[in-house]
């Protein structure tokens, strides 16, 4: 497998910006072998705010938000071109092998193996870094709506400077929430993959990863 790529959910506010990628990935899986993670989006906001609410027990939470998932999942094989949805990694493999972008439903799998910690602490950041692992990807694109990991939160910090290379290691040292969930350094420090933070909104910038190209982004090794 030479790429799971993670499409945040964060993308889906602006719908031309969502669906150029999501073309560029249908155009990009002709070429390379890659499984697409769907992040939550507005499904999984929707749990985070019932959660705040009603106070959910953290498995609850957790599953619920994985669904939230699949809906995005779901919603992208209308967006990517020659793709297709699936709930099982066998099926990712052959998929890829035939030049199809296979979109990864996690539900059955996660719930079933339950591999990773019930918490709002693991996001499809997570989930991503998990399937890479088990189909010993070569690359993890984390395709979300800034340019990386930051300093300071970019959107409320005007000064905050783009961080271009860290270790796993250094972000688990951060100890805070940035552009990727908290838990994400553990699972690279147990399953080394390549790992890039990179702006969707920008889709040239996922192809020059691709293709081994200098590109804005955080590479986190």
């Amino acid at each position: 497998m030479d790429a799971v790529i993670k499409v945040g959910g964060s993308l889906a506010g602006n719908p031309a910006q969502l669906k150029a990628l999501c073309s560029t990935l249908g155009e990009l899986a002709k070429k390379y072998a890659i499984t697409v993670v769907p992040g939550g989006g507005p499904f999984a906001d929707a749990v985070r705010d019932f959660d705040r609410r009603y106070a959910l027990f953290s498995m609850l939470a957790h599953r619920m938000a994985i669904l939230g998932m699949d809906q995005y999942g779901l919603a992208l094989t209308q967006f990517i071109p020659n793709s297709a949805a699936t709930y099982l990694l066998t099926d990712v493999r052959q998929l890829a092998e035939t030049g199809v972008a296979s979109i990864f439903l996690p539900s059955q799998h996660m719930f079933k193996e339950d591999p990773l910690e019930n918490s709002w602490d693991v996001t499809s950041d997570s989930i991503a870094a998990y399937v890479a692992s088990r189909l010993h990807a070569a690359k993890l694109l984390l395709v979300t709506d800034v340019d990386g990991i930051f300093t300071e939160d970019p959107k409320k910090h005007s000064d905050a400077a783009l961080i271009e290379r860290l270790t796993a290691a250094e972000l688990l040292r951060l100890n805070r929430r940035t552009s990727v969930d908290r838990n994400l350094p553990k699972l690279l420090l147990e399953s080394p993959v390549d790992c890039y933070v990179v702006n969707g909104k920008h889709s040239e910038r996922v192809s020059a990863i691709l293709a081994g190209q200098r590109t804005i982004c955080t590479h986190i090794t």
